[in-house]
């Protein structure tokens, strides 16, 4: 092998050597790269957890503050001094609290889906037909006065207010037992 022939193959081999060097160099910036692109990917990872941690604890904090309104709403519903009720269109009893049942004589769970009027006395029956047409056909509030009893067995006299809901057009009703203040 000649000077000339050496010089060619030593200049081939450091510059497969050199392109050597050059792809574990590329290769080592392009895992610098990938890493720099994984940190950064990670980071944006941690930073939207550490929010939804967050959230979720603001969504806690909501929640509990809804569950104590619900419970104070419940009570203050259920064991009011006034009867409240909820009807539907026909009459039919949806909703109503403890005194509300009381008035009735009978248990709130027995008293769900029975037509209200049944338990307003013969007498008061086309008073509170009146009633309950005017709350429908004005959507305003009305109040009547009328005797609760069924089977000729008079129960009470009651103070009635009502008015229609939104888009489900039930009735609202509040009683209040008057019957200590007639004579």
């Amino acid at each position: 092998m000649n000077e000339k022939e050496k010089d060619l193959s030593e200049a081939r081999l450091r510059r497969k050597e050199a392109e050597k060097l050059l792809k574990v160099k590329q290769k080592n910036k392009q895992i610098l790269a990938e890493d720099a692109d994984a940190r950064k990917l990670l980071h944006e990872l941690q930073v939207h957890q550490i929010e939804l941690e967050m959230q979720n604890e603001e969504l806690r904090e909501a929640w509990k503050t809804a569950e104590t309104a619900l419970k104070k709403f419940t009570m203050l519903y259920d064991f009011a001094p006034t009867g409240y009720f909820t009807l539907d269109s026909d009459g039919s009893i949806l909703d109503l609290n403890f005194t509300g049942a009381e008035l009735l004589g009978d248990k709130r769970f027995n008293l769900i889906g029975s037509t209200f009027k049944l338990f307003v006395s013969d007498l008061s029956r086309p008073i509170f037909n009146r009633f309950l047409e005017k709350i429908y056909e004005t959507n305003a509030k009305e109040v009547c006065e009328l005797m609760l009893g069924y089977d000729d067995n008079p129960l009470c006299y009651v103070y009635m207010d009502g008015v229609t809901t939104g888009d489900d057009r039930n009735c609202l009703l509040s009683a209040f037992d008057i019957s200590k203040f007639r004579k």
